[in-house]
C-alpha cells in the first residue's frame, strides 16, 4: 500500500490554484468533444457492428497521434509497464464496452452515466492517499453527482435501458477513474502525446480481433463511417491529447469533473439533433452539475 500511496501522490501533485484560461479551454474542450461521441456511436451502431466501431475508433486515434512528431519521443523501460496497462484500462476495455451497451441504453443516458467518474476517481484518490477532499472539492462532488443523478433520473423510463448495459457503463466509468490517476505522473514526465500515442497503438492490436469479427455483420453507411472517423480521430486522438495535458496540469480528480460537463452537452445534442424532450428535473440536474464542476475547480487550501 505504500507503493500504492507514493505512485497516487505524484498523481495529485499537479497544480492545485485554481484553473488558467488555458486549463478552461482544455476542460470544456473535451468535454464537448467527449460529449458528443455517444450520439455519434448510435449513428454508428446503425449500420457497424460494435466491435468494428471500437477497432476503428482506436486504430484512427492512434494514427493520428503518431503524425505529431512529439509522439516519438522515448519512454523510459521502466513506464512501459504501465504504458500497457493503461492500454487496457482506459482505452482497449471501455472503448469495447461503450457501443455494447449502447445496443440497450441511448446515447444522452450513457453520457449523463459517466458523470459517476469523478466519484471513483475520488474515492481511489483519497483511499490511497488516506487523506479527505478538500471542503471545496467535496462539495463541488456531492452537487455535481446531485445533478448527475437527476438528469439520469429524468431520462428513465419502463423499457427506456437494460440493467446490463447500465452496469456496462458504470464498469468502464471505473476503468476511466483508475487510469486518469495512473496517467499523471507519465503526463507530467513526458508530455500527453508520446504517452497517449503508444497507448493507442497498443490498444488497436488488443481490439482488432474483435474488429475482424465485427466485419461480418456490418454494413457499409458513409454516415457510420464519417461518425467513426470523428470518434477515432477528433474524439480519441485529439480529445484523449488534450484530456492528457490537462490531467498533468491539473491533477486527476479535478480533470475527471470534465464528466459532470458531458451531460450537458450529451443532453443539449438530444434536444437539437434528435427532438428529444427535457424534463425541468433534467435541467435542474444540468444546473446542479455544472455549478458542481465549477465549484470543484477552486483553489485548494
Amino acid at each position: 500500500m505504500g507503493a500504492g500511496r507514493r505512485l497516487f501522490t505524484s498523481a495529485e501533485s499537479a497544480n492545485p490554484g485554481p484553473f488558467t484560461a488555458v486549463d478552461w479551454a482544455l476542460f470544456c474542450s473535451v468535454s464537448t468533444i467527449w460529449g458528443a461521441s455517444f450520439l455519434l456511436i448510435d449513428i454508428a451502431l446503425d449500420a457497424f457492428q460494435p466491435g468494428l466501431i471500437t477497432f476503428l475508433r482506436v486504430a484512427g486515434g492512434a494514427a493520428m497521434l503518431w503524425l505529431v512528431p512529439a509522439a516519438r519521443r522515448p519512454l523510459a523501460a521502466e513506464d512501459r509497464l504501465r504504458v500497457v496497462v493503461l492500454s487496457v484500462v482506459w482505452v482497449a476495455v471501455p472503448f469495447t464496452i461503450f457501443p455494447v451497451a449502447q445496443q440497450w441504453v441511448n446515447s444522452a443516458l450513457t453520457g449523463m452515466l459517466n458523470g459517476a467518474m469523478p466519484i471513483f476517481a475520488a474515492i481511489l484518490s483519497a483511499a490511497l492517499l488516506r487523506r479527505a477532499p478538500q471542503p471545496a472539492r467535496l462539495a463541488g462532488l456531492l452537487i455535481g453527482s446531485a445533478g448527475v443523478t437527476a438528469i439520469a433520473w429524468s431520462m428513465t423510463a419502463p423499457g427506456a435501458s437494460s440493467a446490463s448495459g447500465v452496469a456496462l457503463i458504470l464498469c468502464a466509468t471505473l476503468c476511466y477513474a483508475v487510469a486518469v490517476t495512473l496517467a499523471v505522473p507519465l503526463q507530467q514526465r513526458y508530455g500527453a502525446v508520446p504517452v497517449m500515442a503508444r497507448i493507442a497503438a497498443l490498444a488497436a492490436l488488443w481490439t482488432a480481433p474483435y474488429g475482424l469479427y465485427g466485419l461480418g455483420g456490418s454494413m457499409f453507411a458513409w454516415s457510420a463511417l464519417f461518425a467513426v472517423l470523428a470518434i477515432g480521430v477528433v474524439g480519441t486522438g485529439a480529445a484523449y491529447w488534450i484530456m492528457g495535458t490537462l490531467v498533468g496540469r491539473a491533477g486527476s480528480v479535478r480533470a475527471s469533473f470534465i464528466t459532470y460537463l458531458i451531460p450537458v452537452v450529451a443532453l443539449a445534442l438530444g434536444v437539437l439533433l434528435r427532438g428529444d424532450r427535457v424534463s425541468r428535473l433534467a435541467v435542474a440536474g444540468v444546473v446542479l452539475a455544472t455549478s458542481g464542476a465549477l465549484l470543484a475547480a477552486r483553489r485548494e487550501r
